[in-house]
C-alpha cells in the first residue's frame, strides 16, 4: 500500500520543513492519496497525467529538468473549458516549441489509456511533429467507447510506444511526482495481479493488428 508520514520530531523551537525531493523543489508534487486513488486499484472519474522530455545528445537521452510535472482533464469540477488530459497536455507541449532541428522524446504516464478521439489527436500530433518521439505508460485501459482497441492500435502505428504501468513505471512516478514524504514505494498483491491483467489485455489488443499484416502478407 502506499503510506502518508505523520510529523518528525525536531527542534522544538523551530518548525519543521516540509520533506521536498530534491529534484523536485522547483515544481509542485502531486499528493499521496491522488496518485493512490488514480493509480493504483481504485478506478477515479478523472485522468492524471505525468510527462517527462528528453532531448536527443548524441546516442543518449537527456531529461529536460524544468520540462517535466503532471496534470489532469479539465472537467465539471474545473473552472475551464472541459478536456481530456491528452489534449490538455498537447497544448502544454506545443506551448514549448519544441526545435525540429533536435530529436524529442515524450514520456507520459496517464492513470487511463487514450480514448479512440485523444488516440486520433496524437496520432495527428505525431503525424505534424516527426522530431518528436512517445511513449505511453498507462495504468489501466479505457474501456468505456466504442473503438478503444482501433485507436490504441493506431497509436502504435503511428510509432508510439505503448505499454502498462509495471512497478517500475509505478516507483519512478512514486519517487519523481508525488510528495511521498520519504517513504518508500510499496504495491499492493491486488495491483500487482490487476498489472499483470492488464498487461495481457493490452497485449491481446496490439496483436490484432500483428496478427492482420502477418495474414495479409502471406
Amino acid at each position: 500500500m502506499w503510506v502518508q508520514r505523520g510529523g518528525e520530531r525536531g527542534d522544538p523551537q523551530r518548525s519543521p520543513m516540509p520533506w521536498v525531493p530534491p529534484a523536485c523543489a522547483h515544481r509542485p508534487l502531486m499528493d499521496v492519496t491522488t496518485f493512490k486513488d488514480n493509480f493504483g486499484i481504485t478506478w477515479a472519474n478523472e485522468t492524471y497525467l505525468c510527462y517527462e522530455l528528453e532531448v536527443k545528445e548524441g546516442d543518449d537521452w537527456v531529461r529536460v529538468e524544468e520540462l517535466q510535472g503532471f496534470l489532469r482533464n479539465q472537467g465539471a469540477d474545473t473552472h475551464w473549458e472541459p478536456s481530456h488530459a491528452e489534449l490538455c497536455f498537447l497544448d502544454r507541449v506545443r506551448s514549448w516549441h519544441l526545435d525540429e532541428g533536435k530529436q524529442h522524446r515524450l514520456t507520459c504516464y496517464i492513470s487511463w489509456s487514450p480514448c479512440p478521439d485523444c488516440a486520433q489527436k496524437l496520432v495527428d500530433f505525431l503525424g505534424e511533429n516527426s522530431h518528436v518521439r512517445l511513449r505511453i505508460f498507462a495504468a489501466r485501459i479505457y474501456t468505456f467507447v466504442s473503438g478503444y482497441e482501433d485507436g490504441l492500435r493506431r497509436l502504435q502505428d503511428a510509432g508510439a510506444q505503448l505499454a502498462i504501468m509495471t512497478p517500475k513505471e509505478l516507483q519512478h512516478c512514486w519517487e519523481k511526482f508525488v510528495d511521498n514524504q520519504g517513504q518508500p514505494f510499496q504495491p499492493e498483491t491486488e495491483l500487482l495481479e490487476n498489472i499483470g491483467a492488464q498487461c495481457q489485455r493490452l497485449e491481446n489488443i496490439l496483436r490484432v493488428r500483428e496478427t492482420e499484416g502477418w495474414t495479409q502478407s502471406l
